[in-house]
């Protein structure tokens, strides 16, 4: 390792990843690239990586403070003011600011696992004087002082960095400390050693859009204002499957015109993100680039990103998908998941490590404090907000798999693990995307695309004989969703299961059915239809509360089944109180909508996720009896012909996601093209 400054780039250099500062229209995302805090934040043990008491008093502090306290070394100090540009910034007489962030410390431990990189060098040009420090960590999130460097006037420093130490996790960073005077951080760059000297890929990046034009002009304006990223982008294309276009829009022609030519819409039927993504694929294949770049349409891009995950996948030792993280668009420092894998015994989502966080909020715990952020997390798959595939798995594996929505992405991943080529969620790279928090997409007309695709991707994956819990869960969520009167939502959990059963040949022929087919039943379920207005619904009145108004509890393990055949019994004998048939008995909020919860009324007014709307459920014990015969029916069909259905889908899944059954499926549903 050498900490000596020097006058010009060693030979063989390449630019992994460059220092980069907030545009000036997100400085609430200012924690998520510079730290104002203490070089080390909460210190935690160089041992194991555990809080320290001062450090877990500190921490403490932070998780229960207001956002206005908590953490607030790490944010209060910073002067957004000192930003010059996207590269540079000033740092004033005294002041100190740290690196250790998510979009500027040098996720090592992924660069050393996946890449043929194995020292990095850290470039740095300043104007000024002041002090650099460097610093790393390990997978515990231990934290280690490297080296420290003076600089004077204006001065380039580097420091060579080995990755050999980074096996399992950790990161590198440095600091900036002003001296007397302010110190100007000109540009800095994570750079690695290579022998490659292929030119960069080039990549289609594709967005498929229903009905957000506003979110893709933004995501074309921005790409515009980066030559550096269009220079790589061999075509733009929008697959544009709604009925307010993209093209339409007042602003179009003139954002088109700032994208080089390579601007593309393809306008066809509304063939869900499975259709729109792949047909992304499809034509990224066709037109030779190396990568296709899946991008969701409800997304801000950080533009950096892109650079970043070219240069990634260019580097990997063989062909790898490298996904993005998802940050709340309406919370800008919270962090949905850092990593997922697929729980192959109950087939659903999971996260690799039990100290991982859902949600994680950067400005409550910096980089510096949080230690499960320094362990590589090594994932099954990348959701399809940001993902970049190379075309040479595309052209081995296929397409997605035709089932509109939900599990596209996961099955995609778990489909190029068993050819051999990983998925990497890349630290660093990242769109921000609206929450799950304000979506319950487990009700309603997307429950039917849940379930089905669920089982679907378990017969093709699960290495389980009748795909480990997956059956019982889902026959727990019939009961579940019908004793709290979503009749609506069973429905199309019927419907769901009735498709399995069809077989896998009918996937393409359904692609663009099943979905106005559901929405076209909302009209015969009360708890499937919506005002805005509160005040249109009757006005809740109750004689007296359920259970005595002792309040609502899940049972407990031991009580629930006994509970569940109680509560079955009440609701399918019991009469319903006419009443309540007239008006219902109180009004729920979304959040307070559970099973325990509803199955104890007979009628109420239910929030939507979005806070937008009301429906009326009511109780109606022939749905409640009819719709739990049926699922349970499909259920056992289902279990009892496991073998057979697998067998079924195993077989068809290369002819389903093949080139050839989607080009059959976007022939039909292709309206127009457009090039700018």
């Amino acid at each position: 390792m050498s900490d000596q400054p020097t006058t010009s780039k060693p030979q063989g250099l390449k630019t992994l990843q460059r220092v980069i500062f907030p545009p000036a229209e997100q400085m609430d995302t200012v924690a998520l690239y510079v730290d104002s805090g203490q070089a080390t934040g909460v210190q935690l043990s160089t041992m194991n990586g555990s809080l320290g008491s001062q450090g877990a008093n500190a921490a403490k502090k932070a998780s229960t403070s207001d956002h206005e306290a908590s953490n607030s070394s790490a944010v209060s100090d910073t002067h957004v003011e000192d930003f010059i540009d996207r590269r540079s910034t000033l740092i004033r007489a005294g002041s100190r600011l740290s690196f250790a962030t998510y979009f500027n410390a040098f996720a090592a431990s992924y660069w050393k696992r996946w890449t043929t990189i194995e020292d990095v060098c850290l470039s740095i040009r300043t104007r000024g004087e002041g002090t650099v420090i460097v610093y790393k960590s390990n997978a515990r999130g231990s934290l280690q002082r490297v080296a420290s460097k003076r600089v004077t006037d204006k001065a380039h420093t580097t420091f060579d960095l080995p990755l050999k130490p980074f096996g399992d996790g950790g990161w590198y960073w440095f600091d900036l400390v002003a001296g007397n005077e302010s110190l100007v951080l000109e540009t800095a760059e994570w750079m690695g050693y290579s022998d490659s000297e292929s030119k960069p890929g080039q990549i289609t990046l594709e967005i498929t859009t229903l009905n957000k034009p506003d979110f893709c002009l933004n995501n074309l304006r921005s790409l515009g204002e980066y030559p550096e990223v269009l220079e790589n982008l061999q075509e733009i294309l929008i697959v544009d499957q709604g009925n307010k276009k993209v093209q339409d829009q007042t602003e179009f022609e003139e954002v088109a015109a700032t994208l080089q030519g390579k601007l593309r819409i393809i306008n066809q039927g509304n063939l869900g993100g499975s259709g729109g993504f792949s047909r992304g694929m499809y034509e990224a294949v066709e037109n030779g680039s190396d990568y296709a770049l899946l991008l969701d349409d409800d997304v801000v891009v950080e533009p950096e990103s892109i650079s970043r995950l070219l240069t990634f996948a260019d580097l990997c030792r063989k062909p790898t998908i490298v996904g993005g993280h998802m940050f709340d668009l309406y919370n800008r420092t919270v962090l949905h998941t850092f990593g997922e894998i697929v729980n192959t015994y109950r087939f659903q989502p999971d996260q690799p490590h039990e100290e991982q966080t859902l949600g994680h909020d950067f400005l409550s715990s910096n980089l510096r404090s949080t230690p499960w952020l320094h362990r590589r997390v090594d994932v099954d798959y990348n959701g399809w907000w940001m993902d970049l595939i190379p075309t040479k798995v595309i052209k081995e594996i296929g397409l997605s798999l035709p089932v509109f929505i939900k599990w596209d992405d996961a099955e995609y991943g778990l489909r190029a693990k068993r050819a051999g080529y990983h998925t990497v969620s890349l630290p660093g790279a990242a769109v921000w995307h609206v929450s799950w928090i304000d979506k319950d997409d487990l009700v309603g007309w997307q429950a039917y695309f849940h379930i089905r695709n669920r089982i679907i991707a378990a017969l093709l994956h699960s290495p389980y004989d009748r795909g480990g819990r997956l059956l019982r869960e889902s026959s727990y969520a019939d009961v579940k969703h019908l004793i709290s009167m979503q009749y609506f939502t069973e429905h199309g959990r019927i419907m769901a299961l009735r498709d399995v059963l069809a077989g896998p040949d009918q996937l393409h022929e359904i692609q663009p059915k099943r979905l106005p087919e559901i929405r076209a039943l909302m009209k015969e379920y009360p708890d499937a239809q919506f005002k805005e207005d509160i005040e249109a619904f009757p006005e809740p009145h109750m004689d007296k509360p359920p259970r005595n108004g002792r309040g609502f509890h899940a049972p407990s393990y031991k009580s629930l089944v006994p509970w569940a055949l109680k509560t079955l019994t009440k609701q399918l004998v019991k009469p319903v109180d006419e009443s309540y048939q007239e008006h219902p008995q109180a009004h729920i909020a979304h959040q307070d909508n559970r099973w325990w919860r509803m199955s104890q009324y007979d009628s109420a007014l239910v929030s939507n996720a979005e806070g937008t709307a009301v429906s009326w459920y009511r109780r109606q014990p022939e749905q409640l009896r009819n719709k739990l015969v049926e699922a349970t029916r499909l259920h056992a069909d289902i279990l009892r012909n496991w073998h057979t259905l697998r067998k079924q889908y195993r077989e068809a899944a290369t002819r389903i996601t093949s080139f050839e059954a989607w080009k059959k499926t976007f022939d039909q549903h292709t309206d127009s093209e457009l090039t700018r």
